[in-house]
């Protein structure tokens, strides 16, 4: 039997999990760390990925040990560190600032239908990678990504567009991603064999 279920996240051991949902065949990889963040559909993380703050597309392919979100220090005030807003930890009569974790939480990351995040990448708060792109293992993305658009190095930069901008946009009219889990069976042969023109001559894309 398949391990991977509509009804609930697999998740691996060493996960720590919190204010976070998932669609239907979605996997979390061992010691993932996932915080105020949303999987689409069949999307997935690899072993100790750690996603905060972020809208995952669906079918999203999240490589190991990326770090997506992160959490940013207070640059602006004299001290960078923690005890301003983690003040409970230190101090006995010391609240936890709530704003300060409610602008962070705000900040969102988007990552687009399709898209792969390469390993050991990082990408910055509210930034959005287009449906289909690629961020390159080891990538640190600090602008948005258009659909289709393949990004490497620190900070990310445009290699190249994985098709022409023609095929780009009838895949994205086509949006394969919103078929139903039945209908994405029908057409897993040519999924596996047919490439991207074809199967757009074939599905009406």
């Amino acid at each position: 039997m398949p391990k991977l279920s509509a009804d609930q996240p697999f998740v691996h051991n060493g996960c720590e999990i919190s204010n976070s949902s998932f669609g239907g065949w979605c996997e979390v990889g061992e010691g993932s760390r996932i915080q105020n963040s949303t999987f689409g559909d069949y999307a997935y993380c690899d072993r100790y990925s750690d996603i905060a703050n972020t809208t995952v597309g669906k079918f999203a392919n999240i490589a190991a040990f990326t770090r997506i979100g992160p959490t940013d220090h207070p640059m602006g005030n004299a001290s960078l560190h923690h005890f301003l807003y983690r003040s409970s930890y230190y101090w006995e009569d010391a609240k936890d600032d709530p704003s300060f974790f409610a602008r962070r939480k705000a900040r969102r990351t988007e990552l687009g239908h399709d898209c792969w995040i390469g390993h050991g990448a990082i990408i910055r708060p509210e930034v959005t990678v287009g449906i289909g792109a690629v961020v390159a293992a080891g990538a640190v993305v600090t602008r948005d990504v258009a659909p289709y658009m393949i990004v490497a190095g620190v900070p990310a930069v445009p290699l190249r567009e994985r098709f022409t901008r023609a095929i780009a946009e009838r895949l994205l009219a086509l949006a394969w991603w919103d078929w139903d889990h039945c209908r994405l069976r029908a057409a897993l042969d040519d999924f596996r064999t047919l490439p991207a023109e074809a199967f757009l001559e074939k599905y009406g894309g």
